[in-house]
């Protein structure tokens, strides 16, 4: 594979079909928004659409590298799990260890799952969950590739994960959180399924002020992961009502360099940023 150094150039978001002008994102139910959201993710795993950040191989690993992985992260896992979907990197703060468990909302092609199962080793599992058929047919295929004996994947909302409680030690995710059209839902999943004591590392979109009406209104910006940025009082609030102590919620002001080429057309990065969102299950 090519230095994927020397691959970073600009991009541009692609709107899906879905995401027509007419229709607002506001105007949509829960299972509405959830349906563009797996239509336009369905569509990336198939190769019909780039993701905001690159969809090709070479794209994909170099918006990663932007992102805050190594290279050899990206080019030491199956090709064809990284698609460049993510905002930042949780695997620089979950800190795991031999024979944890791990669970990852959200796992799209596996790239992070495949990532944590080096770590936790053959001690531990990974359990990734994403509630696009599609995915999950790509990310069991990647495993395959490996042999991966550690990593399973289940379809699933992550409003309503497939997982058992007290499963996880550690709860990961990538820029999926935010699609979500119930995350407080999402942060009681994750409480529920953590082991007293586990912990949250997480990266996502946060609003560092109020969305305007025209981002939260653009359907396209949704599913983009932008208009569903929650601010971070909110998200907060979030945390402690699901029964999170030791909260961090860290802005990665940096990330505005990548998310000003999800939509060149207006400044959201004026508006939402990439956070590292860590908590723990006393």
């Amino acid at each position: 594979m090519a230095d994927v150094e020397t691959q970073v150039e600009e991009e541009t978001c692609c709107e899906p079909e879905c995401c027509s002008d007419d229709i607002k994102a506001t105007d949509l139910s829960a299972d509405e928004l959830r349906e563009a959201v797996s239509d336009r993710y369905g569509r990336i795993a198939e190769g019909y659409e780039d993701s905001c950040c690159g969809s090709p191989t070479d794209k994909a690993g170099a918006a990663s590298m932007r992102m805050g992985y190594s290279q050899e992260d990206v080019t030491h896992i199956p090709e064809g799990a990284n698609m460049g979907l993510g905002c930042g990197n949780p695997q620089a703060i979950a800190n795991l260890k031999a024979g944890e468990t791990v669970v990852d909302l959200g796992s799209g092609g596996g790239f992070d799952c495949f990532l944590s199962a080096k770590a936790v080793g053959e001690t531990g599992q990974v359990i990734g969950v994403d509630m696009t058929p599609v995915m999950i047919r790509k990310a069991r295929a990647n495993a395959e590739k490996i042999d991966a004996q550690n990593v399973t994947f289940r379809l699933g909302e992550i409003e309503y994960p497939p997982v058992a409680d007290n499963t996880a030690d550690v709860i990961i995710s990538n820029c999926v959180i935010n699609l979500s059209p119930d995350q407080p839902q999402v942060y009681r999943e994750a409480f529920r399924m953590l082991k007293s004591g586990g912990r949250l590392a997480i990266s996502d979109m946060v609003a560092s002020q109020p969305l305007t009406d025209e981002i939260r209104d653009d359907l396209a910006k949704y599913t983009g992961c932008m208009a569903g940025a929650p601010v971070i009082d909110d998200l907060e609030n979030m945390l402690k009502e699901a029964g999170f102590t030791n909260i961090q919620i860290a802005p990665k002001d940096e990330s505005k360099t990548f998310i000003k080429d999800w939509a060149p057309e207006m400044p959201v990065e004026d508006y939402v940023v990439s956070a590292t969102i860590e908590a723990t299950k006393p």
